[in-house]
């Protein structure tokens, strides 16, 4: 009795074992850590891939960690977003508006020095100015500047300047071609209105002059009526701070407005023209206008921040970087609230410009970094969907193995 009731229990208990056996190695549901071989590929399509998940949170923590901005001015979006797409070896130029005593010199000096290139600028020694010719043996230059071109629309030439004599310039200079095929790309570069009219101020009390600048407007320059001077013979040397800003025609005063206005809106330098409110209202929005619509300008506040967003815009590459200098001329001269205030009176056009410059470029700063968050991380989604579908043709040939194996257990077992 006890042997036929062994006898008829003993198949089923084997089919049991056998069941719970194959169940361990093929089962579907594998859950958290108990899936150690299965391919990280398949995880993904499993579940979401887990890499992303922790890219796309890296990401939004990378964008949090910009200091947020308070932006005053609503810019659109193509207001934000420069980018140039520069060509070298064709016909472009970059137009190069030097104001005075906003780190110009300085900056000028990259451009001609500091780039990476795929043909150096040709800077011979004791000489000021170098060749930026164009790769490929072209003697036609991709620079306007004070340090390739020299000043040759005028001594610190404005905009008013360039816009109408760049184009004939370079075709005097031998430039082959014609001029409608250049595409002129302007830059320049600002400073705190403060700061930049006391650094000027110092030039000034040293012998600095200008006078032979130009100063051209509707094909010709101001009569002396039109713009008077502010000194008697060579120069202004040894005027102290208090004459420099009694001079109610100095043209300090302002600086950066009219030198980025298109002063044939206003008559020139003709002050009879129209009232003074008038007139102030036309080149304030001119330069606005002018120096957003500029292909790139910095700010000498911000030297990391021009660099950078520099080589965005032309997709060019500084070999060193920008160096920021916290003591200046400027900032050595000690001044009180009532002396700075009024100068911030005397360059109220400058201040609302700087103040808009300011905001416009730290938010495209802001954008510029955004955008190159996104584009790594696009980059690097992309470096994971092809390493995914590597994986993805290893996997098969991992799959089939382990399934040999679980057959070959599992006709042992069976066997048993």
């Amino acid at each position: 009795m006890d042997e036929r009731f062994n006898r008829w229990l003993l198949p089923p208990l084997l089919a049991l074992l056998f069941l719970l056996i194959v169940y361990q190695y093929v089962s579907p549901a594998c859950p958290g850590a108990a899936c150690p071989r299965r391919p990280a590929a398949a995880a993904a399509r499993r579940g979401g891939d887990p890499a992303a998940r922790e890219e796309e949170e890296a990401a939004a923590a990378a964008a949090a960690a910009l200091p947020r901005l308070a932006a005053k001015f609503p810019f659109a979006r193509g207001e934000l977003c420069r980018r140039v797409r520069f060509d070298m070896r064709g016909r472009d130029v970059i137009v190069f508006l030097h104001i005075q005593k906003t780190g110009g010199t300085t900056f000028g000096r990259h451009l001609v020095r500091n780039i990476r290139l795929e043909q150096p600028c040709y800077c011979r020694a004791g000489q000021k100015k170098c060749a930026c010719h164009r790769p490929g043996g072209d003697k036609d230059t991709w620079l306007f500047s004070r340090f390739s071109t020299g000043w040759s629309c005028g001594l610190h030439a404005d905009w008013t300047e360039l816009t109408s004599c760049v184009p004939a310039a370079m075709e005097r200079r031998g430039c082959a071609g014609n001029r409608t095929l250049r595409n002129f790309y302007y830059i320049t570069m600002l400073r705190d209105p403060v700061s930049r009219y006391l650094s000027e101020w110092k030039h000034v009390q040293r012998g600095a002059t200008w006078k032979t600048s130009l100063h051209m407007c509707d094909g010709r320059s101001p009569t002396p009526d039109e713009l008077p001077t502010c000194y008697e013979g060579d120069d202004w040397s040894g005027v102290s701070l208090q004459e420099f800003m009694d001079c109610t025609y100095n043209l300090a005063n302002n600086r950066q407005v009219r030198m980025l206005a298109d002063l044939s809106l206003v008559g020139c330098y003709n002050l009879t023209s129209m009232n003074e409110s008038e007139r102030n209202t036309i080149l304030l929005q001119s330069a606005k206008n002018n120096l957003k619509n500029m292909a790139f300008f910095g700010l000498t506040e911000f030297q990391r921040k021009t660099q950078y967003l520099f080589e965005r815009t032309f997709n060019l590459k500084f070999i060193s970087p920008f160096t920021q200098l916290n003591v200046t001329r400027a900032s050595n001269v000690d001044i009180d609230e009532d002396v700075r205030q009024r100068i911030e009176e005397l360059n109220f056009l400058d201040v609302q410009l700087y103040e808009y410059a300011k905001d416009l470029f730290l938010q495209r700063f802001q954008y510029s970094k955004q955008e190159e968050h996104q584009q790594n991380r696009l980059k690097r989604r992309e470096e994971r969907r092809l390493l995914r579908e590597q994986r993805a043709h290893q996997w098969p040939r991992e799959e089939a193995a382990e399934v040999a194996v679980t057959e070959d257990y599992n006709s042992q077992v069976a066997r048993w």
